[in-house]
Parts: structure tokens; sequence; C-alpha cells
């Protein structure tokens, strides 16, 4: 099987690496600013080359000396710079600078500038859902005005990794860039909420449940709190919160007796709780001891847990303390959904590799054939003389 060369920006734990290895793809050089993350991308062997820097300190010249090729010559570029000024609780933040006039926002451009000075076959970008929402339509749109200026031709979904296999529901947003020549297709849902249309018109195969990969560390011991008291001073509340279901529970619309909250007045995370019988609600990158999701056990998630909620193997290591190690994880793509992406992106460049065979094999072979056809024949000795074209 062939393999392709990867360039990972803002790696973090390198969750998007591990999946896009399983797709055939080789990622030569990490680019990543944290101590933590680069020590778990350097357990795991994600790539030989970690940059640990700023990317804005980074230049692509020394991406490529470091991958050891030429500008032009990369497989593919992938990368979700991080995202604080397009993600939901920023939304609802009014007193929040929006989309590029948040200074953070740079880390959008400072991919866009890997782009142009490593200019690969194919790049991939990850990010939140509201980097394409109409308030942040510059946002978007900068990327897309940018990338076509350099020639890609571009298409955008937001995909939710629980349809996908990872028992997570889990929504981003997916960038994906091809150079003229080259065709890219996102791949469609492998699997579905039971009794969905796009179950029962596709056969997809159910959803994978919380319950599916979290049963073998079902216990009932608090082990899992690790420092953190789950649901804080509303631990007693918790308890009482039947699993797949929030703070909501104790709201006079949803018919309690003795309601102790106001309709839509948390965030939906708060004392959010599983249900073994459905995919996790999204983990998040920082956790808490009052914000969700809990385990029905009403106790906080443990980091083996997580990992698997996430698709990392039990074998793969995270760095750092607990927080350090549950905001790698949180942000990090599902290995599974980026595996998914690496093999249409594989098979994107995999197909223009064959057309280019095809012409080189075509263009030899043609000269050939003309010599052995073009003759001349004398009608008078019947001998077949060449013709030289």
């Amino acid at each position: 099987m062939k393999r392709f060369s990867c360039v990972s920006l803002f790696s973090g734990c390198g969750g998007l690496d591990l999946g896009l290895r399983q797709a055939g793809f080789d990622t030569a050089v990490c680019v990543e600013m944290s101590a933590d993350s680069c020590d778990s991308l350097r357990a795991n062997a994600v790539a030989p080359h970690i940059i640990e820097r700023e990317i804005a300190s980074v230049t692509g010249d020394a991406v490529l000396m470091a991958a050891g090729i030429k500008k032009g010559d990369l497989d593919l570029l992938a990368g979700g710079p991080p995202c604080p000024p397009y993600s939901k609780s920023r939304f609802y933040r009014k007193e929040k600078p929006r989309a590029l006039g948040d200074p953070t926002s740079d880390t959008l451009f400072q991919y866009l500038r890997m782009l142009d000075e490593l200019r690969p076959k194919i790049f991939l970008l990850e990010n939140v859902p509201g980097l394409a929402y109409k308030v942040h339509a510059d946002a978007i749109n900068a990327v897309l005005s940018r990338a076509g200026t350099l020639g890609y031709q571009v298409q955008y979904e937001v995909l939710n990794a629980a349809n996908f296999g990872v028992p997570q529901i889990r929504e981003r947003l997916f960038v994906v860039g091809v150079q003229p020549g080259f065709e890219f297709v996102f791949s469609r849902p492998t699997h579905a909420e039971p009794a969905s249309q796009l179950s029962l018109i596709e056969a997809a195969d159910p959803w994978v449940t919380a319950g599916d990969v979290l049963s073998d560390q079902d216990t009932e011991e608090n082990a899992g709190d690790e420092g953190h008291y789950a649901g804080g001073q509303f631990n007693n509340l918790l308890a009482q919160i039947p699993p797949g279901d929030n703070y909501l529970f104790f709201t006079a619309k949803r018919g309690h007796p003795n309601p102790l909250f106001k309709w839509r007045s948390r965030y939906w995370s708060f004392l959010l709780k599983l249900s073994p019988d459905k995919p996790a609600w999204t983990i998040q990158a920082r956790r808490s001891n009052n914000m969700g999701p809990f385990h029905w056990r009403n106790r906080i998630l443990r980091i083996s847990e997580i990992k698997r909620l996430q698709t990392f193997p039990d074998e793969y290591t995270i760095a750092g303390n607990v927080e350090s190690a549950w905001r790698q994880i949180g942000n990090a793509v599902p290995p599974k959904l980026a595996k998914v992406l690496g093999t249409q992106i594989a098979k994107a460049l995999s197909q223009k590799g064959r057309q280019l065979k095809e012409a080189a094999h075509a263009g030899h072979t043609r000269p050939k054939r003309e010599r052995r056809t073009e003759q001349r024949i004398d009608v008078g000795t019947g001998k077949a003389t060449p013709v030289r074209g």
C-alpha cells in the first residue's frame, strides 16, 4: 500500500495524525507549542520531527527542511487552528470580539500562511462549526478566498462524529482543498441514530453508544473523580437526574414539582449525564465539577474513559497532569473520524497517481504502436517498408 506524506499543524496530542496514519499517511513534521502535547506526540512516535514552538515563529522553509521535501511535493497539510473566537460558548458572549476581530483568530491566518509556503497537493483544516456561521462569514470567506487564490478547489462540511462510528455526538467543520486534477468526495455516514431516515434508507449501522465502549469500566466506586467532586455543590441533584438528561430535569417546563432552575438558564452541559444507551455528548477541553458530561453513575469520567469516547487506543499515552490530559483529549479530532477523512484524501491522491501513470504509459507506448502498424507495401515485390513519420 502506497504511503503519503503529511505535515501537521496545531497537532495537539495527535488524534488527527493517528487517524491519518491508519489511512495511509506518514506525518513527517508536527508543529505544536504545548510542552505536554509535544511530550504526548513523542511518546506515541507520531512524527520523527516535532517543532515545539508557536507557529508564528516557524517558517515554511524550516518545515520543508525538517520533512526533507521540496515546496509542492507534500501530499497533505493537516491541522486545526485553535478555535475560541468561533466556539458556541463565545457566540453568546456579546462582550467578546467576534471572529476576525479576536486577536486569537491569527492562528487561522498562520495556517493559511503555511499553506502558501508549503503548497501541498491537498489540505485539511478542522475547526468548530461556528467558523461557518453567518456571523463569522468573514472568517470562512477568508479561508475560501485565500485558498482559491492559491489555486485550490475548496469544499467544506460539518460532520457529526457519531455518524462515523465514534461513540460521541461531536460536530466539527472540515475544510478540504485540492489542487487542480484531484477529486475529493466527503464520505457518506456509516452510522445513524436507530430508526432514523438514514438508517432505514441506507441500512447504516446504529450509533455506537457510551455503554458499548465503557461497559467494562462501569464500576460503582468513585475512583474517577481524580480530585474533583462530581456535581460540586449540586452533587445531590446530579444523583436525581436520569441518564441522558441535564439540569432541565429540574425546571417547571419539564413538570418538576419543585423547580430549581429556569428554562435554558444554564449551559447545556450543566449537570449533564451520559446515557449508556446513546453516544456521549461532546467531550469538552476543560473539565469541571458541575459541567458534564458525567458518568451515569454520578461521577466524573476518567481519563481512560474519555480516551475511549474519543476513540484513542487504551495504550495511547497522554502526557501531563489530569487537567492537561483532559484538555489534550478534549481538543483532539477523534482518530476514527480522522481515518475516514484520510481514507477519502488517500483515494484522491491515488486516483491522480493512477491517471498520471496511465498517461505516461500511453505516451510511451503509442509511438511503438505506430511504428508497427504504419508501413508502405511495395506492390511489385510485396515487401513492407516502415514509414518514418
